[in-house]
C-alpha cells in the first residue's frame, strides 16, 4: 500500500569503522583459560560511523536486544535505523560495538552533537520515551568492556544518556565508568500492571469504577470493534492514524513534531518492520465499517507501551471515552501475551493518573573523561536549572488554579 509519508532519500555515508584502542582489545586473562580447555576470551571494540554498516547490523543487533532483559522497544534496530534515516545528520553517527570472540555483547547507539557542548547522545531523540544502551545479560564483562570502549570513543565529548528507564543497562555502564560521572532525574513515566480490565477497574474508587463500566458498555453498545492490522496494510493504517491524530488535536495544541513529514516517514517505516517482527501492534477501531480510531503500541519482552493514537473527533460527540477504550484493549493485549507492565509513557495527564499508576522516573547519566569534569558539571547545572524553572512554572500554575477556584467559590457564596 502506498503511504503519503515517503521515507527520506537514503544517504550513503563513506564507510567508516575504527577499532578502539585500549585494554578492551586485549585477551581477557581473568578466566580459567587453557586449564579449562576453553579458548581464551577476547573482547574487541569498534566504532561504527557509516549508515550502511549500521543497517547491516539488524540481525546481530536484535539478537543482542533479545539477550538484554531490560531493553525497551525503542532499542530495536528497526526503530533506531528508521530514526537515523529521518533525523540523523551526515557524519554524526557514532555506534560503539563490543564483541566477545566475535559475538556482539554490548552496543551504544550514539550520535555526535556540538551544542551547547560536544556530546555523544543516544539515537531516538525526543520522540523516544525510553533510551539506553544494550548489554548481554549472559556476559559479565560486557558493562566494563563497553565502559572502556566508550571512554576511548568519547574523546573530548561528554556522553549524555537520557530517558533511561529504571533498571536499564545504562545503570551497569554508569557503575563501571572509569572517569567522572553524574546522575540526574529525567522525565516521569507512568506504569500499570499488565492485567485484564476487570482487574484494572479494582484500582479505581467504587464510584469511578462504576462510571468507567458505564463508559465501556457505551462503547460496546455502539458496536465499536477492534481489529489487529498486519502485513502490507500496516503503512496505510499508520498513515490513517497520523491523519486522525492531527485532526483530533487541530486547534488544541498538537505536538508540532507529530505533524511533520519526517516523523510520519519514520513511524510508517519503523512500525511496518516492528509489526512484522512482533515488536509492535497496530489496532484499528471500526464503527460502521469505517476506521474511527487507530493506535500503535510498541512491545518488548515484559513491556507494552501505548505510543500514539488518532481518533475521529466525532467519537467524543457520541460520548465515547477514547482513553478508556484504548486502555481496555492494551491491558487485554498485555495480559494475553504475558507482559507484566503496561507503560503509559511520559506525562502525568489526569486521564492517566485516575488509574493510580506507579510513577517511574527515568534517569539521565552524564559520563566523561576526568579532564572534561567542568563540561560535565556545566551540563548537570543547566539540567538542574531547567528542572527548577519547570517546577516553578508548575507551582505557579497550581497556585493560580487554586486562586481561581477560591474566587469562584467566593462568588457563589450567599450574601448576608
Amino acid at each position: 500500500m502506498n503511504s503519503p509519508y515517503s521515507p527520506p532519500t537514503r544517504r550513503v555515508f563513506p564507510y567508516a569503522r575504527r577499532k578502539l584502542a585500549g585494554p578492551v582489545l586485549s585477551p581477557w586473562r581473568g578466566g580459567r583459560g587453557e586449564a579449562s580447555g576453553r579458548p581464551p576470551v577476547r573482547l574487541t571494540a569498534t566504532l561504527c560511523r557509516a549508515e550502511d554498516e549500521f543497517a547491516e547490523l539488524a540481525e546481530e543487533w536484535d539478537g543482542l536486544r533479545a539477550r538484554n532483559r531490560s531493553a525497551t522497544p525503542f532499542l530495536s534496530h528497526a526503530w533506531l535505523a528508521s530514526w537515523w534515516r529521518a533525523y540523523g545528520r551526515r557524519g554524526r553517527l557514532r555506534v560503539v560495538l563490543v564483541r566477545e570472540n566475535g559475538r556482539l555483547v554490548a552496543a551504544a547507539p550514539l550520535m555526535l552533537v556540538h551544542r551547547p557542548l560536544p556530546a555523544l547522545v543516544t539515537l531516538g531523540g525526543q520522540i523516544s520515551d525510553y533510551q539506553d544502551v544494550l548489554l548481554d545479560d549472559s556476559c559479565p564483562r560486557a558493562a566494563d568492556a563497553l565502559a572502556r570502549a566508550l571512554y576511548a570513543a568519547s574523546r573530548t565529548a561528554v556522553v549524555d544518556l537520557r530517558e533511561v528507564r529504571p533498571g536499564g543497562a545504562a545503570e551497569r555502564l554508569y557503575a563501571a565508568w572509569p572517569g567522572v560521572r553524574h546522575r540526574l532525574t529525567d522525565s516521569v513515566c507512568l506504569e500499570l500492571p499488565g492485567v485484564p480490565m476487570d482487574e484494572m477497574l479494582q484500582r479505581l474508587a467504587p464510584a469511578s469504577a462504576k462510571r468507567t463500566r458505564r463508559k465501556l458498555r457505551r462503547i460496546d453498545e455502539l458496536g465499536i470493534e477492534a481489529h489487529d492490522v498486519t502485513g502490507d496494510r500496516v503503512p496505510e493504517s499508520v498513515s490513517t492514524m497520523l491523519r486522525l491524530h492531527e485532526h483530533q488535536w487541530r486547534g488544541r495544541g498538537v505536538t508540532p513534531e507529530h505533524v511533520r513529514p519526517r516523523f510520519g516517514a519514520h513511524l510508517v517505516g519503523a512500525v511496518e518492520q516492528l509489526v512484522a517482527s512482533g515488536d509492535a501492534a497496530v489496532t484499528e477501531y471500526r464503527l460502521g465499517g469505517r476506521v474511527a480510531a487507530c493506535d500503535v503500541a510498541l512491545v518488548s519482552a515484559d513491556l507494552v507501551c501505548g505510543y500514539l493514537y488518532g481518533a475521529d473527533p466525532a467519537l467524543r460527540d457520541q460520548r465515547v471515552d477514547i482513553a478508556t477504550m484504548l486502555l481496555r484493549h492494551d491491558a487485554h493485549f498485555a495480559s494475553a501475551t504475558g507482559r507484566g507492565t503496561l507503560s503509559l509513557l511520559r506525562g502525568t495527564e489526569p486521564y492517566k493518573l485516575r488509574w493510580q499508576p506507579v510513577t517511574a522516573a527515568n534517569r539521565r547519566y552524564l559520563l566523561a573523561r576526568p579532564q572534561l569534569a567542568p563540561a560535565l558539571e556545566l551540563l548537570a547545572a543547566k539540567a538542574a536549572a531547567r528542572e527548577a524553572a519547570a517546577r516553578l512554572v508548575r507551582e505557579r500554575g497550581a497556585a493560580a488554579r487554586v486562586r481561581t477556584l477560591l474566587d469562584r467559590a467566593a462568588a457563589l457564596r450567599p450574601r448576608t
